[in-house]
């Protein structure tokens, strides 16, 4: 299938991929049945590839919510994101819609997925972040000219789903990839194992994501490569993760990053992609 020019994420989220795509390109597999990533998040790796059978996972509700209203509703989503307003009461009127749960599950599907857009584009530095009670609680990034409905890159995402065999699914990460066989293929995106306390960033879904979860992520990795599915894997170059992967081939590559509580922390971080073949 032919590749569209604007099938591009239409979401900002932590640790997204689109500036290490060329180098994530080099390591991902000449061929491959079907495309499976557990960890989708803002989707750079899946728009770039362009997979033409893929299963696709993300344990956030929310952001799986988007995908499929996208998919499914284009049109009417595009007209609910147009009654938005980069205003900050207007902003924090729509973010707190989640603090009232028999209220916020009266907005249909399509009012949902409109509101996580909305609060993706104008909250500070595009951030899905949520407390432990799964409320959203960025607050308004004050951006003069937030593209908050960007019709061209919507109507060109829920293309290539239509067109594509793609399975979507909320599920904790082992289960997205029950289904997967020898000849497919699986690329993980985990949050991050933190390079230090204030980098500490795993809150895009209430339930975390510790070093236990890492732990369970490599096993799962080993499972795999015992089974003979290949693999890629990003995470940080933290002494733990390149410990804990030491087995594989692992190659070292530089990212901006900026999910630090403090400035002196951002900019250019060692981040590792870990591969079995």
């Amino acid at each position: 299938m032919a590749r569209h020019s604007k099938v591009e994420p239409v979401l900002k989220w932590a640790g997204g991929k689109r500036q290490l795509l060329q180098e994530i390109k080099k390591h991902i597999p000449e061929k491959y049945s079907v495309y499976y990533e557990p960890f989708l998040g803002g989707g750079a790796v899946l728009f770039a590839l362009h997979p033409q059978k893929a299963v696709v996972n993300d344990i956030n509700e929310e952001l799986i919510n988007v995908y499929e209203v996208i998919c499914r509703y284009v049109e009417e989503l595009i007209e609910d994101l147009k009654k938005h307003k980069n205003e900050a009461d207007y902003f924090y009127a729509i973010r707190n819609l989640d603090r009232d749960k028999e209220k916020y599950n009266q907005l249909s599907k399509i009012e949902k997925a409109s509101r996580v857009i909305y609060l993706n584009k104008t909250c500070y530095n595009g951030l899905f972040r949520v407390n432990r009670r799964g409320e959203f609680n960025t607050p308004f990034g004050r951006y003069k000219n937030a593209n908050i409905v960007n019709e061209t890159a919507l109507r060109a995402v829920s293309e290539y789903f239509n067109s594509a065999d793609i399975t979507f699914t909320c599920r904790d990460f082992e289960e997205a990839v029950e289904g997967i066989g020898k000849d497919d293929f699986v690329y993980f995106d985990p949050p991050y194992d933190p390079v230090s306390e204030s980098a500490y960033f795993t809150d895009y879904d209430k339930g975390g994501f510790d070093r236990k979860e890492q732990i369970r992520l490599k096993e799962l990795c080993d499972s795999l490569n015992s089974r003979g599915v290949k693999f890629l894997l990003s995470n940080s170059a933290t002494e733990f993760i390149l410990d804990l992967y030491k087995d594989y081939n692992i190659t070292i590559v530089q990212a901006n990053r900026a999910i630090n509580s403090k400035a002196a922390g951002r900019g250019k971080v060692d981040e590792v992609l870990v591969k079995n073949y």
